[in-house]
């Protein structure tokens, strides 16, 4: 047993809330949110956390721990440097409710906004479709998503910036990519992409491939190949060219 230190974000307002620092005996292997939950049972009964699953699945306890993105579930206290307060904030990207709890809504009104799954005419009679294996494993990673919302939670865009009425964040860029790469998907979402969803906005810092819990490569195999999709069709003398020939 150790007694551990944590300062922790008290109020429903960043302007006039605070921190409150608790210490708490610790046993070993527990994470973050089990001592969260220590202290909320015996010295802040009223502290506000969101939780669900405790098992790295649902995305509900997302918060920062010591300034970085991180679910409070996974988060070993053994894998933090305990020689000082364990510091736990409120996600920066969101709205503030209380606590370490805010208002992640914001994320489900972008998704009813992308342009949903349109599949092509079935290739059979008995109405089925013959798709390659690689086709669908090309798509197959990006629904590990468990919406954490930490990958949003994360990007400069949204975090410091704040533009969320120009950009859609990461994690709708990695939804995007699920339809748009899915061998059976007919549906044009380039357009939204660069203009009302600001793909261009993002300049792959890959900050929110390195705080994605489920380990999905969002630079890499869905925001690059979305941001080169756009380039050719917006971008590229050579498609512009032959657009323009066709129109005449």
């Amino acid at each position: 047993m150790a007694t551990v230190s944590f300062t922790i974000f008290r109020g429903n307002s960043p302007d006039t809330g605070g921190f409150e620092t608790y210490s708490t005996e610790t046993d070993e292997g527990m994470v973050v949110l089990d001592a969260v939950h220590k202290i909320q049972a015996e010295q802040a009964n009223d502290l506000s956390v969101r939780w669900n699953c405790k098992a790295g699945k649902c995305g509900s306890c997302s918060a920062e721990i010591n300034g970085m993105p991180r679910l409070m579930c996974m988060t070993r206290l053994s894998d933090l440097p305990l020689d000082k307060p364990v510091l736990l904030q409120p996600m920066k990207a969101f709205p503030l409710i209380k606590d370490l709890v805010t208002n992640v809504s914001w994320n489900f009104d972008v998704k009813k906004k992308i342009k949903k799954f349109k599949p092509r005419p079935p290739d059979n009679a008995d109405g089925t479709w013959r798709i390659a294996q690689e086709d669908v494993d090309r798509v197959q990673e990006f629904r590990k998503c468990i919406e954490c919302f930490l990958c949003q939670d994360v990007c400069h865009v949204l975090r410091e910036h704040r533009m969320h009425d120009e950009f859609i964040g990461p994690r709708f860029l990695v939804y995007a990519a699920a339809l748009e790469m899915h061998p059976l998907d007919t549906e044009d979402r380039l357009p939204d992409l660069k203009n009302s969803e600001g793909i261009g906005l993002c300049n792959i810092t890959k900050c929110c491939t390195g705080v994605c819990p489920e380990e999905i490569h969002i630079t890499d195999n869905a925001i690059i190949p979305l941001k080169e999709r756009v380039v050719d069709r917006f971008y590229d003398p050579l498609h512009w060219f032959l657009r323009l020939f066709k129109k005449s």
